[in-house]
């Protein structure tokens, strides 16, 4: 069953930078697209900055340590993520907005609504911790199958992470059955957000290079009015 969700997420962005983010379940693929992105990005001269989820390093530390012992609730599950997003979006992404950067972000604040609504946390309430925040450019949602996601991660590694397979939540003894069911809701949410969030939806089951293709046009045609910071600029930011 799914929850109600709370009406749109993020304010509207009004900064010289632009704002890409990617979003999908575990295995979808999207940390590869956007790592190729940025090293193209970088390629055309364009000046960029990278951030990721979960790595803050102010709260990185006790954010490991508590998921070890497991100790987070899901509120706390959801506060903690909060702490570390706030930190590298008022240190890092909002500055290099400000200066007239290209932000990329593997993860935003959907992770957030989607994971935090899975755990049973109230939508609104997630939505009002996250205001602060200014909604992308583009979001890119890479869709994929959870079968196709798990197979991924099972090549890569010998097993499912706990939290990633929401064992913590009891819904099943099973880590692979776990799996299914945490990020089949996860995905829910994702799916439920398309149309008001504006997604920009990428087929995941695709080649890697027609999926690259698909966000580098996306990409450019929100760079054609794109002016790059002055070096000025860059030094006043740094």
């Amino acid at each position: 069953m799914r929850l109600r969700k709370a009406r749109g997420l993020g304010r509207t962005m009004n900064y010289p930078g632009r704002l890409f983010i990617v979003e999908g379940t575990d295995g979808s693929g999207k940390s590869t697209q956007i790592y190729l992105l940025k090293r193209w990005l970088e390629d055309q001269g364009y000046p960029v900055f990278f951030t990721e989820w979960n790595s803050s390093e102010l709260i990185k530390a006790a954010n490991k340590k508590a998921k070890k012992k497991n100790l987070l609730t899901p509120t706390t599950f959801s506060l903690i993520h909060a702490c570390d997003f706030a930190d590298r979006y008022e240190k890092m992404m909002l500055p290099h907005l400000r200066a007239g950067y290209i932000v990329l972000a593997d993860r935003y604040i959907y992770t957030a609504y989607a994971r935090d609504m899975a755990r049973g946390c109230d939508p609104d309430w997630v939505k009002n911790v996250y205001s602060f925040a200014v909604k992308p450019t583009i979001s890119f949602y890479f869709q994929t199958p959870l079968d196709v996601s798990l197979e991924r991660i099972l090549s890569s590694r010998p097993q499912l992470k706990y939290h990633e397979a929401g064992l913590d939540l009891g819904l099943s003894t099973d880590p692979i059955e776990s799996f299914k069911l945490f990020q089949g809701m996860i995905k829910n949410h994702y799916d439920d957000m398309i149309e008001e969030e504006h997604f920009f939806v990428v087929d995941a089951t695709k080649s890697v290079e027609k999926q690259q293709q698909k966000v580098r046009k996306a990409v450019m045609e929100h760079l054609r009015d794109y002016v790059a910071p002055s070096v000025s600029q860059e030094e006043q930011r740094a």
